[in-house]
């Protein structure tokens, strides 16, 4: 091969793998994004409980044990909290892989993608700003 046809082949490379970068980070959230709503409906399911049981089965990979129910929502609570710790790592790193694809491909950067979701404390504020 000659030495555009080798340099239009490995540029092609590179936008696949950044490509499939990006669909394998997308694929990543939607899976832990399913785990974290199974956690919610666990955690709803433990909250309207209305057994007299103080323990309720756990599955632990391909077995169930009896666990206590304050233990139980616990975990399932600090399971929670890291998975929307790594969903939003993985949502701030797609930002950066998104935009180093599109750069790649000679298009312009995404207006608005890097916007980010208002903290409570903020919205607290604001909704106090106009009550007034």
């Amino acid at each position: 091969m000659n030495a555009v046809s080798q340099r239009v082949l490995q540029y092609l490379t590179e936008v696949e793998e950044a490509a499939e970068d990006v669909l394998a980070v997308k694929q990543q959230i939607v899976d832990l994004d399913t785990k974290r709503n199974r956690n919610r409906e666990a955690l709803n399911a433990l909250k309207t409980d209305m057994s007299d049981s103080e323990k309720v089965k756990v599955c632990f990979g391909n077995m169930f044990i009896k666990f206590p129910k304050s233990k139980t929502g616990k975990m399932i609570q600090k399971d929670q909290e890291q998975l929307d710790k790594e969903i939003n790592d993985l949502r701030n790193g797609l930002k950066d892989k998104v935009n180093r694809l599109n750069e790649m491909q000679g298009k312009a950067e995404l207006r608005g993608y890097n916007l980010s979701a208002l903290s409570t404390d903020e919205i607290r504020a604001i909704n106090s700003l106009l009550k007034r």
